[in-house]
């Protein structure tokens, strides 16, 4: 953090999210002025809704965009590249944006904002650990069997920890504005091996299972999820779960000065989520 960060005053899109919620937790404590970005918020705001983007754009100096459910759904690079020229036109002076590492609508949508925006800092991910205890991987695994509809391959999953570090220090400090990190896990491993892990920390039998596409879609619809979010879910897991995003990358320990977190050590932390 640098002595101005006092001054600072961001708003953090999808700021009840996984993500968005950790980014406020830590620019809170750094003393930072935070606005959360929700249709809840005061002033509210949503996506698909542009009239309600310049209230929470009025006097911030950041942004955290975090657009959901996935900048490669249909309709997200439209919305968030106007987002990005309003937020120029606002006198926004930094920007970080979510991505998705290998994702080729995702990174299609970064050319788009990078356009309206070129100071905007990317943050590539592919699977967030927390996907197994905070999102959709977390149902399935309470049932005794993470089912996906491809074959277990290995994954440098990134802790969602040190995403959030990463994207305060480019909403924070000098240096990022055009930077696209990729942000990985230490390793890669298996499903087979994070489940395993999940297990071991949790006392729970757990297993993975590949399974079709129609089986996986029903799985989600009956954990309740909207059978258009599950079909979008199997078409981004096929294309980014083909061994492309398989070898680490050094982005969080370029911007933190630290290695990434262990998938092992974000295991035992979330232990409880499995209990």
């Amino acid at each position: 953090m640098n002595e101005n960060t006092i001054h600072e005053h961001i708003l953090v899109t999808g700021g009840t999210g996984m993500t968005g919620r950790r980014v406020t937790a830590l620019l809170t404590e750094a003393g930072v002025r935070v606005r959360v970005g929700s249709r809840a918020g005061e002033p509210r705001f949503d996506w698909h809704e542009p009239s309600t983007w310049d209230a929470v754009l009025d006097g911030v100096t950041g942004v955290y965009l975090c657009y959901h459910p996935d900048l490669a759904f249909p309709g997200a690079a439209e919305a968030v590249t106007a987002f990005a020229e309003r937020a120029a036109a606002a006198g926004v002076r930094r920007m970080a944006l979510l991505s998705g590492r290998g994702e080729k609508g995702a990174q299609n949508t970064e050319d788009m904002v990078l356009a309206a925006f070129p100071d905007t800092t990317v943050l590539r991910c592919s699977v967030f650990a927390q996907d197994f205890s905070e999102s959709f991987f977390l149902p399935p695994l309470l049932e005794g069997a993470l089912v996906l509809p491809m074959p277990d391959i290995p994954e440098p999953f990134v802790d969602l920890d040190d995403v959030a570090r990463v994207a305060v220090r480019s909403l924070t400090e000098d240096g990022h504005g055009g930077a696209i990190h990729e942000l990985t896990g230490p390793e890669a491993i298996t499903f087979t091996e994070a489940v395993r892990v999940v297990g071991e920390v949790s006392g729970r039998q757990v297993r993975f299972q590949e399974v079709s596409a129609e089986e996986f879609v029903a799985t989600m619809a009956s954990a309740g999820a909207p059978e258009e979010l599950a079909h979008g879910l199997v078409g981004l897991l096929e294309e980014i779960l083909d061994g492309r995003n398989v070898e680490p990358t050094d982005g969080v320990e370029r911007v933190l000065g630290r290695p990434a977190t262990p998938f092992a050590e974000y295991a035992r932390r979330a232990a409880d989520a499995w209990r």
